[in-house]
């Protein structure tokens, strides 16, 4: 839409009359200013949080048919904008890759595509996107930078005035260019129209959704249908042996990338035929040749039946499947699916059901006003005849357009006290068996047409497989954190004038296990405290935290000094054999002295918060790491504890990050301590964990212990 004539944009502001298309008007004028050729606008409902599709100019809306309707905190550039209230900009193919994977996967095409907000500064509207062909620059103009956001200002004004005045928006019409009639209109003489009659090879006009607008003799023979059969129908419709989604594919990349394209065709039974599309904004048209010499390219099309919504079956299936590879937990499906698919299909509920012990497992469910609504299935028996209990059991869908339907199968069952309409169930299948069914509700009537259940069903093994891997991961991450828990005290017993407090948090990444741990050993007068730290964040790294917990509560009961504890130790984890080392840092607490022998092993020195509020950090002399040399030695140090004093305990994941400096991390941490050290030790401990310098990119397992002085009374 860059060259040609398209209608006068629209007056600015308020002289704007009510009756005109103003969405339409308004991204066709933005389209002719920054020169793009497809675009559309969003519109976010005022009842739910998701953005509609109200007008599409440029190209097929097909192409977008899986963006339809979309979640606002759904990855994709419109929702990015509108969520944010920001321009997002994708240059290009590796942009588009790298930033919106999902988008990248159905829409694998050379393309430039900026997105920006339609709002005010007191409210959001909606998003408008426009794209480029390939060979737009790889960034974004000033100029077309400012036409954009300028447009997107004046289009929210409107909108703020309509939703002012309380007249809503009428429906308007996509704005696609109008398809060429025939080439003998276009060459203004029936001289040129013998002239391409003669020409030795095909010549075919497409419109932008496809349609053959003109077919010259040639190429209604090199395709072997009457010009009669062509007309009005795109070609792999009604050429059986183009009925190839690869072709449909060819079509769509020309268009969208506006370079152009050409691939070779099977006649059967044994001819090979060159096609290559020339694309424009109003259409392509394409030349059919045929091919002399072509070594073995394919052995046979296929034959499958394919229908002209094919394109959004193909588009929401892949969509689909790049979202769900993100899903990590059950809850992730669960989200994922209600953001992708619910707001794709128009369903204004969700629920996943599972199965549990012969129950009915409610999984997860959004959408519903009353949660009751769907927690009353959960625990129902599977040999309860529901509809839920049928499809879990049977793996057969079920589609109920009506309540009057869903009565008539299922009498005396009152499915919907919130007052929905019509219902997809969905078996969800893995590996051979059922593993879940997936309810969508629609608050009305909603008749399910044989192409729309063929895709519900296929989109229901790719949430099926999705949910068998979050269900495994769900059952590794309560073993994982179940065995961390057990490894770990379960409460601290300090010693009179001794307050404790300890946090643990496990590595952003991984199992949530680790081998970070602290503990306190009481021995009557005096209490040892450790805080340690064995490399890795696994299994094999807790089970190593355990024996090295366990043996130092073994050697402090017998007696040994801190500095024999801490050899012990080293021997230990020497003849366990492990290749893992381990740093730590132990104590001997004497509270009635006021005093505290350390001794260290390769781990972060403490921090100790004086009773005035002054912080400083303990250089303590100590040793290599545990596991390393059997001869090493951990000399100790005696450091004054008087009472109000805060002694502060933690592993390396508290303060080291990719980004930050570890020096300035300790005076970020002390000065945090300095400001707010006289807190409850407990409110303190939380604070010290969520303010930390490496809180935000958080890649390491964190321990974290505080010892308080008391006086003793």
């Amino acid at each position: 839409m860059s060259d040609g004539p398209g209608p006068e944009p629209p007056p600015a502001g308020d002289e704007v009359p009510a009756t005109l298309p103003v969405l339409s008007l308004a991204l066709v004028s933005m389209m002719q200013e920054v020169r793009a050729h497809s675009g559309a606008v969003y519109l976010l409902r005022p009842d739910e949080s998701v953005l509609e599709m109200a007008v599409h100019a440029g190209m097929p809306r097909a192409f977008a048919a899986p963006w339809e309707r979309v979640g606002l905190s759904a990855p994709i550039p419109v929702a990015d904008a509108a969520r944010e209230r920001r321009l997002v900009w994708v240059g290009g193919e590796e942009d588009m890759a790298r930033c919106y994977p999902r988008i990248a996967v159905v829409l694998p095409y050379p393309f430039a595509l900026a997105a920006l907000p339609v709002a005010t500064q007191e409210r959001v509207y909606g998003a408008v996107f426009v794209t480029w062909p390939g060979a737009h620059p790889p960034k974004l103009s000033d100029g077309e930078r400012d036409h954009l956001w300028a447009a997107c200002e004046r289009l929210a004004l409107r909108l703020e005035r309509a939703a002012a005045e309380d007249g809503p928006l009428t429906d308007e019409g996509d704005m696609v260019a109008t398809p060429v009639a025939g080439v003998a209109e276009t060459l203004g003489s029936v001289e040129a129209a013998r002239m391409v009659s003669r020409l030795p090879y095909g010549l075919v006009s497409l419109d932008l959704h496809g349609r053959i607008a003109f077919v010259n003799g040639a190429a209604a023979e090199l395709l072997g249908r009457s010009t009669g059969e062509l007309l009005g129908t795109p070609p792999w419709v009604s050429v059986p042996w183009l009925n190839d989604p690869m072709y449909e594919d060819r079509y769509r990349g020309a268009l969208l990338s506006q370079r152009v394209t050409s691939f070779v065709a099977l006649r059967p039974p044994g001819e090979w035929l060159s096609f290559r599309m020339y694309p424009s904004t109003t259409g392509l048209s394409m030349r059919i040749s045929r091919v002399k010499a072509v070594a073995e390219i394919a052995h046979e099309a296929p034959q499958t039946d394919v229908s002209p919504s094919r394109l959004v079956t193909i588009s929401q299936v892949l969509g689909l499947a790049g979202a769900l590879t993100e899903a990590v937990g059950v809850q992730d499906v669960v989200q994922l699916v209600w953001d992708e698919v619910a707001a794709a299909v128009g369903s204004r509920a969700l629920a996943i059901l599972g199965t549990q012990g012969g129950r009915l497992h409610v999984l997860g469910h959004r959408g519903y006003s009353d949660p009751h609504t769907v927690e009353r299935f959960h625990g129902l028996p599977l040999s309860e005849r529901t509809p839920g209990t049928h499809v879990l059991n049977s793996g057969v869908p079920a589609f109920f357009d009506s309540q009057e339907e869903l009565e008539r199968l299922y009498p005396g069952r009152e499915e919907t006290p919130d007052g929905f309409a019509a219902w997809a169930y969905l078996p969800l299948i893995a590996s051979g068996r059922p593993v879940g069914t997936c309810v969508l509700a629609y608050t009305e009537r909603h008749v399910f047409p044989a192409d729309e259940r063929a895709v519900l069903t296929s989109l229901g093994g790719l949430i099926a497989q999705a949910l068998e891997r979050a269900q495994l991961y769900d059952a590794k991450h309560r073993l994982a954190h179940g065995l961390q828990q057990a490894l770990l005290p379960h409460s601290l017993a300090p010693p009179p004038g001794i307050e404790a407090a300890a946090r643990y948090l496990p590595a952003t990444h991984g199992m949530d296990i680790g081998g970070d741990f602290y503990d306190l050993v009481p021995t009557l007068p005096l209490t040892a405290a450790v805080i340690g730290d064995v490399q890795g964040h696994n299994v094999t790294a807790a089970g190593l935290m355990g024996q090295i917990r366990t043996g130092v509560r073994a050697y402090t009961t017998v007696g040994q000094a801190p500095h024999e504890v801490m050899s012990s130790t080293n021997r230990l984890l020497i003849d366990l054999g492990t290749e893992l080392f381990a740093s730590c840092l132990y104590l001997r607490l004497d509270p009635a002295r006021g005093r505290a022998v350390m001794s260290r092993a390769g781990h972060p020195p403490p921090l100790l918060r004086r009773p005035d509020g002054r912080v400083r950090v303990l250089d303590l002399a100590g040793g290599p790491l545990l596991g390393i040399d059997a001869a090493a030695v951990y000399p100790t140090t005696e450091v004054s504890l008087a009472p109000g004093s805060v002694l502060v305990l933690y592993t390396d994941g508290l303060v080291e990050a990719p980004t930050i400096d570890i020096e300035d991390a300790l005076v970020s941490l002390g000065g945090l301590l300095s400001e707010i050290g006289d807190q409850p030790l407990e409110q303190l401990a939380d604070e010290v964990v969520r303010q930390s310098a490496a809180a935000r990119e958080r890649t390491d397992d964190v321990a974290v212990l505080l010892l308080r002085a008391r006086e003793r009374t």
